[in-house]
């Protein structure tokens, strides 16, 4: 499986960015599809997943303000980001996972892609 981010760039605070992550893969559907993010100096640390029924998890700091929709026609997941904080500055990785019961993808890893937003 292959995975390709896209998407990244410089957004001021409090406007909107969607990040795409296309894989490869003829089973697509099945997967856990995720975002993870790893901003200056700290560790990676999850965001978002959603599993192959449509159930989606978020991490606390981006509840509310996040969205995971995937198009699996078009074996594609996305990252909506809303209401974008100086502190959302991160590279963004998308993963995705065989296991369809987990919430935190980790089998395929994609490159990140570079989110900055300004205050």
């Amino acid at each position: 499986v292959q995975l390709q981010a896209s998407g990244g760039g410089l957004v001021q605070a409090g406007g909107s960015l969607r990040l795409s992550c296309a894989a490869s893969g003829r089973t697509f559907s099945n997967y856990v599809m995720g975002w993870f993010r790893q901003a200056p100096g700290k560790e990676r640390e999850f965001v978002a997943s959603i599993r192959r029924s449509g159930r989606s998890t978020y991490s606390d700091s981006v509840k509310g303000r996040f969205a995971i929709p995937r198009d699996n026609a078009k074996n594609t997941v996305y990252l909506q980001m809303n209401s974008l904080k100086p502190e959302d500055t991160a590279v963004y990785y998308c993963a995705a996972d065989e296991n369809p019961y987990i919430d935190y993808p980790d089998d395929y890893w994609g490159q990140g892609t570079l989110v900055t937003v300004s205050s």
